[in-house]
Formats: C-alpha cells, structure tokens, sequence
C-alpha cells in the first residue's frame, strides 16, 4: 500500500468513526498531542513507541486527505529538495547555506 492509499484509509476511517474531519485547528492540536506521546514513550523507553509514530503518521495522512493534499507527491518532491541542500555543521548545528 502507498501513501496515496493510506490517506484515504486514514479519512475514510475517520468518516466511518465519526471523528472530527471540518476542525482544521482541533486535527493539528490532535496530531501534536500524539508527538507528545511519542515523546514520552521515548523518553521512558516505553515498548508502544512505534506505535505512537504510527499515530503520528495516520493523523498526518488524514489531515492531509482532509487539506486535498497529496503527501506521497509532497514527500518525494521534499526528498529531493533536500538533496539539493548545502548545509554547514557548527557545533552540532546544521545550518543551510544554500538550494544549489
């Protein structure tokens, strides 16, 4: 399965569940308590780690089915944007220097 495919399952279950798919503002506040989770599960070496990124990502592709948004496209385009990238590393700190 793509990303593609995962969206629309991600919305599709959120439809069929009745969660909330019009509250742009209250998906994100939703998806940021999921990071949070994941942090902690981080933190504390919880074993459910994985399955708090996976949270993460399933928010993510529903916000984005919801936004018409094809984050495959957005992903792999992002990917190689990236590439292009120069950065210099100072102290531990990456800072871009340019596009190239």
């Amino acid at each position: 399965m793509n990303i593609r495919e995962m969206q629309k399952q991600a919305y599709n279950n959120k439809v069929k569940k009745g969660f909330n798919i019009d509250n742009i503002e209250k998906e994100f506040c939703f998806m940021y308590k999921e990071v949070a989770e994941a942090y902690e599960a981080y933190y504390r070496k919880k074993e459910d780690l994985g399955e708090e990124l996976a949270d993460i990502a399933i928010y993510l592709m529903g916000l984005s089915e919801i936004l018409g948004i094809d984050l495959q496209s957005e992903i792999e385009a992002k990917i190689e944007k990236n590439k292009k990238r120069v950065y210099k590393v100072d102290n531990g700190v990456a800072t871009r220097i340019s596009e190239n």
